[in-house]
């Protein structure tokens, strides 16, 4: 069986390499090629291209880079045609890989989908493409299900990736003199150039905690270097379970990471700041009232949201001041413990997603 794979993102290339790991498991006669990064690289699968080519964020960005994206597409496709797979596995990444399958469809590939694009909090129009294009689509959120249902779209919704992770795996103590916070400004150097800077303002108001930025391999630590000259923190490259692990508390770019540091039991603040184009567009089209993913499940304000002007040097001080206060982290693990809650699946989310392309390998 022959698979392709598409991702444009850190988190769907771990999701991704999960479910790789379960077919090898199941079915030894599999090849697998990609777009991805490291941990589907770790299981041998060969990539046309990597991550850290593709990642672009914010619609100015994209607008920017609109020839280069092209140019992707066009790669994407041809790296398909060449491969001739029996199934394509996009997985998020929705602007460049809904366009992939389309093509996939005109193409007569069969295509499966992991991690639904957020049309239920913005661009809800995808729908019409996900009906026509995608032959199944697996959800990573339980009230997606409700949504797919009422507009007429069957999905499967085997759990939760990033918990199937988390209660999979154990993780490493950092060792440190002092209680750590974890400064986590994201995989892009776009989200890294605004936030960052404001994360490391207030590092020098805590002189009892060790401050450590999770930064990522697909950046050089000369990038880092620039940002945090002056600063009394450290670095840590492709560590970030290990870093959460051991953080007392963390200020966190919005994204899969608050999601990660609600189900290790760590206080957090979210933070989101992008170009003014990008907010005014973002702002006119997003339908949600939170950004943050632990807000959204819960329905409910848990953790701060840092969001545009909101996000300085004051508001993330009042914040974290407030998140190691043990009255208030305790209500804050209570809120956790409903989120565990609502994902918690008996069965792995990666192995079921596995059988069902086996299934579709034997049918």
């Amino acid at each position: 069986m022959k698979i392709y794979i598409i991702t444009g993102e850190k988190s769907g290339d771990q999701h991704a390499s999960q479910i790789v790991y379960e077919l090898k498991k199941q079915f030894n006669d599999i090849e697998v090629r990609a777009w991805g990064g490291n941990a589907l690289k770790s299981y041998n699968v060969k990539l046309d291209k990597h991550i850290k080519e593709i990642n672009f964020m914010g619609f100015w960005n994209v607008i920017k880079n609109a020839f280069q994206i092209l140019n992707n597409l066009k790669q994407c496709k041809q790296n398909i045609l060449d491969f001739s797979p029996d199934l394509i596995l996009l997985v998020d990444y929705p602007g460049f890989n809904l366009n992939i399958a389309e093509f996939a469809s005109k193409n007569n590939f069969k295509t499966f989908y992991y991690i639904s694009p957020k049309i239920w909090a913005w661009n809800s129009n995808r729908i019409k493409k996900i009906k026509k294009y995608i032959d199944k689509m697996f959800i990573i959120f339980p009230f997606e299900k409700k949504y797919y249902l009422d507009r007429g779209v069957d999905v499967d919704y085997f759990g939760n990736p990033v918990l199937e992770y988390i209660s999979k795996n154990k993780f490493n103590k950092i060792e440190s003199e002092k209680p750590i916070i974890s400064l986590l400004p994201g995989s892009r150097k776009q989200e890294i150039k605004r936030v960052l800077p404001i994360m490391l303002e207030v590092t020098r108001l805590y002189p009892n905690y060790n401050f450590i930025i999770s930064a990522t391999s697909t950046l050089t630590i000369d990038y880092y270097q620039k940002y945090i000259k002056g600063y009394n923190v450290d670095i840590l490259f492709d560590k970030q379970y290990d870093l959460l692990y051991s953080s007392k508390a963390s200020i966190i770019t919005s994204g899969t990471s608050t999601l990660e540091a609600a189900l290790m039991n760590v206080p957090q603040i979210v933070c989101y700041k992008t170009s003014f184009f990008s907010y005014l567009i973002a702002k006119y089209l997003v339908k949600i009232k939170y950004i943050s993913l632990v807000n959204i499940l819960l329905e409910k304000n848990v953790v701060a949201e840092l969001i545009q002007k909101n996000l300085t040097f004051f508001n993330i001080k009042e914040n974290l001041d407030k998140i190691l206060d043990e009255e208030i982290r305790e209500k804050m693990f209570k809120n956790y413990d409903e989120l565990q809650i609502i994902l918690q699946r008996e069965k792995s989310v990666s192995e079921e997603i596995a059988s069902e392309i086996l299934k579709f390998n034997y049918s």
